[in-house]
């Protein structure tokens, strides 16, 4: 059992004594490895600390798991459905440009080296669709955005899911005038935002109209995706398995969104998030922690040993 003594006084940041207080208690025994750290909120509430300090000391942890990983020989790929720009910082914090990992952006349709930086696989949008697309978001009154380098360009009234979508990726919002001219180049993705019950009524609308052009999926139930055909996170994986020789057989892929599911099930080990939704869960192998309980770290420990 760790003894949770922190030093307020301490130079030591004291997220960063949380983190050497871990590291020493597994380096003496005290700790087993495997053994479950109290979640979160209940180290906050224990140690009369902010949430905040606390994520960021088991965010060095799992970032931590990653690197040891990597070290070990491992290939991580960071599967997202985030924008280029929203992933490439978590990426620069697990060293995958170190070790040669790679980033899968935009749900698979684009992936790049971190190492070279070079993009490996991309695939876009139709631009004759973006007209089209933007009419129909206007016709059902829902959001529209798509990606600039390096913000989240809006094409209609902000919503609370964009500005969301713009806080989880710390990028930027550019609202534009005319979306459909101002997207006059390749893009990867666009995202309609809204309630689900009325995005529900958009997919069928789209899908019916561009079932051989384009990939409609929800990623939440609040974020409609709208993908070059065929893009989904299995479909780029298995593209960048085959050009490095390794078979899904041998990849474990952790998830806890719709937009995860088919990465999950072709994994040889596919993990979803106990936070995760009930469709998810049903699609995994294994089930770890939540997100606010590390999952992540709990799976590198179970699994990686």
């Amino acid at each position: 059992m760790i003894s949770w003594k922190i030093d307020p006084n301490s130079t030591v940041p004291i997220y960063k004594q949380l983190v050497n207080l871990v590291r020493a208690s597994v380096a003496c025994g005290e700790l087993r490895k495997g053994e479950v750290l109290p979640s979160q909120r209940q180290l906050a509430k224990l140690l009369g600390l902010s949430r905040a300090t606390i994520v960021k000391a088991m965010t060095e942890m799992a970032d931590a798991g990653l690197i040891d990983i990597q070290e070990r020989g491992y290939k991580v790929v960071l599967a997202s459905g985030r924008p280029t720009p929203g992933v490439l910082p978590l990426a620069k914090e697990v060293q995958l440009d170190k070790f040669g990992g790679y980033v899968l952006s935009y749900n698979g349709a684009k992936i790049i080296d971190c190492r070279t930086n070079e993009v490996i696989y991309q695939k876009t949008l139709p631009g004759e669709v973006i007209p089209e697309l933007y009419n129909a978001a206007v016709e059902s009154n829902v959001g529209i955005i798509s990606y600039d380098n390096d913000c989240v360009v809006v094409g209609r009234e902000l919503d609370k899911y964009i500005e969301l979508e713009a806080r989880i990726n710390h990028i930027p919002l550019k609202k534009v005038d005319n979306f459909a001219e101002y997207i006059d180049y390749p893009v990867n993705k666009c995202l309609m935002t809204g309630e689900h019950e009325v995005l529900l009524e958009v997919q069928k609308k789209l899908q019916n109209k561009y079932k051989s052009l384009l990939s409609i999926y929800f990623s939440e139930p609040f974020f409609l995706e709208i993908m070059p055909q065929n893009i989904d996170k299995a479909h780029s994986l298995i593209k960048l398995l085959n050009t490095i020789g390794i078979t899904s057989e041998e990849m474990v892929c952790c998830g806890d969104g719709f937009n995860d599911i088919s990465m999950i099930e072709i994994a040889g080990l596919g993990v979803a998030m106990e936070n995760a939704q009930d469709v998810v869960k049903q699609a995994a192998d294994f089930i770890t922690y939540s997100n606010d309980d590390d999952g992540i770290l709990h799976v590198i420990k179970k699994f990686f040993k």
